[in-house]
């Protein structure tokens, strides 16, 4: 069980509103399978989102397949089981990492392969794709910097779809944990730019894990 907090929803370099947001998370992990449900609430009402996944690692690899659904800030008609594609909220994503045990660095690819990414004027699947690779250094018990660069594949939502390869998200993230016999609390801060949309960005993130 977690419960992260952040000073504005900030997402491979996107922004999401300008409030703070709180994502309150229950997850179940055993044998490599990874299961999740998430919340993402803006104190501010403005975003709200529901999201479900799974995961598989092997080794250095990790396999998944996650369901973002963004209701309407209001949400009386919204529709969670509409999975049609040019009315439903969801988004299906999946996703490969590499994350080697013995090089502190790790690379992935998502894809978008159903759901509401909708090329703008065909309407037809977007696969809107993004890819990023990442390094990072642990210092001084529990503290940890890391660089990662991530770069829409194609035209997109993460470009507005008019746009090929474009970089939109460079994070410089310092990070830290704090922890007790029975809870833990990572705390970090990080700097990003989204290149393309000409923006910068200091954002703040606890949580509390039981």
């Amino acid at each position: 069980m977690e419960l992260l907090a952040q000073t504005k929803y900030l997402w491979r370099g996107i922004e999401y509103g300008t409030s703070p947001v709180i994502f309150p998370t229950l997850s179940y992990s055993n044998n490599g399978i990874y299961i999740y449900g998430m919340g993402g609430y803006a104190t501010d009402g403005s975003h709200q989102e529901v999201d479900l996944g799974i995961s598989y690692n092997f080794k250095d690899i990790s396999l998944s397949i996650n369901d973002y659904y963004y209701p309407t800030p209001v949400g009386e008609n919204d529709k969670y089981f509409n999975l049609k594609g040019k009315e439903t909220g969801h988004w299906f994503e999946s996703c490969i990492q590499y994350s080697p045990s013995k090089i502190p660095v790790w690379c992935l690819l998502s894809t978008y392969f159903a759901g509401a990414d909708k090329k703008t004027e065909s309407k037809s699947q977007a696969w809107s794709s993004y890819a990023e690779i990442g390094g990072y250094y642990n210092f001084d018990n529990n503290n940890v910097l890391s660089l990662a660069i991530g770069a829409a594949l194609n035209k997109s939502f993460y470009n507005d779809y008019i746009h090929n390869f474009t970089v939109c998200n460079i994070e410089l993230k310092y990070s830290h944990e704090f922890s007790t016999s029975h809870i833990s609390i990572p705390i970090s801060v990080s700097y990003i730019i989204n290149p393309y949309r000409e923006k910068s960005f200091v954002s703040f993130t606890a949580a509390f894990k039981y």
